[in-house]
Order: structure tokens, then sequence, then C-alpha cells
């Protein structure tokens, strides 16, 4: 397939492999893509349909890994509009995490939601705008970079907030900006001294691998904590050229993970979800999340049971080594942020011991100490200078024997309200 996009491209060895062409060559229209694979004309009505609402960008080299061959490649699914994407339920959100509501501003770049880390949105571009993007209300109808002055007043709110430790730069996708601005980027970020790590969210490795470039590792590899999570769902993406690009990556120091999202008749199943997990490994890459698919419009033909995802992870905790096991988690509509789930393995528990169970189904009873209070080793001086590590979030308050709450209580409880 990869000689036929070439060759539908006139395109020479030196211009596939250049990510700017990719970018430039991207497929757009219904009549680009039917060169490539073969469409029915009520598949391409139905494709047009779709574009009205949801474009669709295809990096040459992506769509090379399309089998023409095969209606249900997940490649192709992942790529390609379907009209069941204008099919909208009652409850797909526009915004499903309510990331805009925990912005400083509409026009911020910044989402602030957990305590000591924030999203960080750097660009507005992608190699290819997937088909299952929860950012679909930003991605897509009109591609940029933030401007410098957004960017700035970015900046200038994680240097005003003290407390934010770790930086997540995403968009789109960002590391479809500069190398120049890149560079820049991170450098104020680690100028600011209580930056810890800064974070790239990318699918650049998966869908525009020769994004991945020595000068672009050599700018990662110079900042002290610059860690990379992309986002490979199905086996078939990691390809000679994935795999370069990743161990580029690794070679120049930056630690790698990867956040797959669950999707119905693309890798909702137990055995392609451990080959993934074990061929991500292969190029150094840690299985990190599994999420199940977010309440984003025109999602619901992707979106399987929460159930699957449990019993997936179900056959993988036991079967496979713990590093090849990514955390399940559903991104809580209406920004709770992310919630694990998984298989139950606590069966009971008492004041001797807790009763377990193993992935074999094997039961077990362990003994619980003697004796033992929760305190502090030593009177930990670390707790005493930063008591916002104890108690001042969330369930954190129920453990904190200086506060005095024994519930937690949403505004407005009804039954408090009777009299």
């Amino acid at each position: 397939m990869i000689s036929k996009v070439k060759d539908c491209f006139n395109a020479s060895n030196e211009e596939f492999s250049d990510w700017n062409w990719q970018y430039r060559h991207r497929i757009t229209t219904v009549e680009e893509l039917e060169k490539l694979i073969p469409l029915s004309e009520p598949e391409k009505e139905d494709i047009r349909k779709a574009l009205e609402v949801f474009p669709m960008a295809i990096s040459p080299y992506y769509a090379s890994l399309i089998d023409p061959e095969d209606p249900g490649c997940p490649i192709r699914m992942q790529a390609v509009p379907l009209l069941a994407e204008l099919q909208k339920s009652s409850w797909e959100l526009e915004d499903p995490l309510c990331e805009d509501s925990d912005s400083p501003s509409e026009e911020s770049c910044i989402t602030h939601r957990y305590p000591d880390r924030v999203l960080f949105l750097i660009s507005n571009r992608c190699g290819m705008y997937c088909r299952h993007c929860t950012r679909k209300r930003r991605v897509g109808n009109r591609e940029y970079d933030y401007s410098e002055k957004v960017i700035r007043e970015g900046i200038e709110y994680v240097r005003e907030h003290p407390e934010v430790r770790d930086v997540l730069l995403s968009g789109g996708d960002a590391l479809l900006v500069s190398d120049e601005r890149l560079d820049w980027l991170l450098r104020e970020l680690f100028d600011i001294p209580h930056v810890e790590i800064v974070r790239i969210g990318t699918r650049a490795p998966v869908t525009l691998p020769q994004r991945i470039t020595p000068e672009l590792c050599e700018i990662l590899g110079k900042y002290p904590s610059v860690w990379l999570n992309t986002h490979f769902n199905h086996p078939k993406e990691i390809t000679p050229e994935a795999k370069k690009a990743m161990n580029m990556l690794s070679r120049a120091g930056i630690p790698l993970g990867n956040q797959s999202v669950l999707l119905r008749g693309v890798n909702d199943c137990p055995t392609i979800i451990k080959k993934l997990c074990h061929e991500l490994l292969r190029i150094k890459t840690r299985p990190y999340y599994l999420y199940q698919c977010d309440l984003s419009f025109g999602l619901e033909h992707f979106r399987t049971s929460v159930a699957r995802g449990i019993e997936i992870i179900e056959m993988l905790r036991g079967h496979t080594s713990g590093l090849a096991v990514p955390t399940f988690v559903v991104d809580a509509p209406g920004g709770g942020g992310k919630i694990p789930v998984g298989p139950n393995y606590l069966i009971s528990n008492s004041d001797n011991g807790v009763t377990l169970r193993n992935y074999e189904g094997v039961i077990c009873m362990y003994s619980e100490p003697a004796e033992y209070s929760a305190v502090c080793p030593q009177k930990c001086s670390i707790c005493d200078k930063h008591p916002g590590l104890k108690s001042d979030t969330g369930l954190a308050k129920l453990y904190d024997e200086e506060n005095d709450i024994i519930s937690l209580e949403p505004e407005g409880l009804e039954r408090k309200l009777r009299f």
C-alpha cells in the first residue's frame, strides 16, 4: 500500500520521509481518498455528509497502513469518517470533560483541574484528525498554533501558581509546533523554579512518525525532565517507521508512555490489547492508560461498555507482566477527572486481615499486623511544612486527624434543606 500511496502523490522517498511534506499533503477530500481505497457511491455520499460537520485529514503515511480490501480495518476506522458521527445521543456533550470550565478564561490555553498540574494547549493542528477525538470542538475547523501572546499568558499562569509542578503540553498535537517554538517554551517553563516535569502529549509517532527528527530529539533531550505520552491504539500502528521514531526518542533519554482509547471494532479485544501492550514494551514504551471512550459528540458508535474494559484488564492482570497492564480509566463527565476502574480483588476485610483473590481465582487471607497505628515516620517534617499534602483536597480531608470532618457532602444536599 505504501508504494501505491507514493505513486498516487508522485512522491520521492525523500519527500515521503519529510514530515512537512506529509502534513501539506494530508488527504482531506473524498476524491483524494478514493484514489487509495475503493469506495461505493453510498460510502462516498456518507463521507461527504460527515465532512460537513467534522473535517477529515489523513497523512499519506497513515493512509498507507489502511487495508483497502477490509472495510473494518482498524486503521481505516480511526481515519475515515462515517455517517454514524452525525448521530448524537442525548448524553453526548461538546466538552464532556469540562476543560473549558476549568480554564482561567475563554481565551486561555490553560486547564487547571488537578491540584499540582495543568494542561497547556499550544497548537490546534494535528497530523491526522482521529475520528474518536474528544476535542472535536477545537480541532479541525481551523488550524493554528496558539499565539505568542496566549502562550506567554499561559507561562505566567504557571509562574504565578507555585503549586503547579507538572505541565502537560497538548493540543491538537503538541509536536506540530516548530522546533524553535517548542525549544523556547520548554526553556521558559523549566526556568520556573517550581516546575519539576513537562509532559508532551502527541500522536505524531503514530500518524506522522517523520516528525521525530534528530533535531527534535536533541531539543527534548537537553531539558532535565521531559516525558512523552503517545497514542497507539492497535498493533498495526507499530510499524518500522513508528519503531524508529520511538527508538530515537528513547535514545535521547525521553521516558515514553502510551495512552490508548478503547474503541469498538478497533481494539475491544483482550488479545489485541495484550499484543499492543507487548509490542509497546518492545519499543521501551510503558502502557500507561486505557481510556474508556469519552462522551463527545458523534462517538456513540465507538464506545464500548465499561464492563468490557474491566474484562480486558482481568485478562491481562497476572496473565502478563505488570508492566504490560495499563490503568483502565473513565474520564468523568463534568470535569471529575480520571477515575480508575478494574476487577475487584478484595473480597472482604476484618480486624485480623483481608481476604483477597488472584487472577487464577485463588483466595487467600493476608494477615494484618497485631498492633499498628498510622503515624508518619519520625513525625515527618515534610508533612509539617506542607500541610496541603495531607488535607487540602477531597477524600484526604477524612484522613487528617487535624480536621474535625467525618463526612464529605455535596452542596445543596436535599435532606439538609428539609427543615
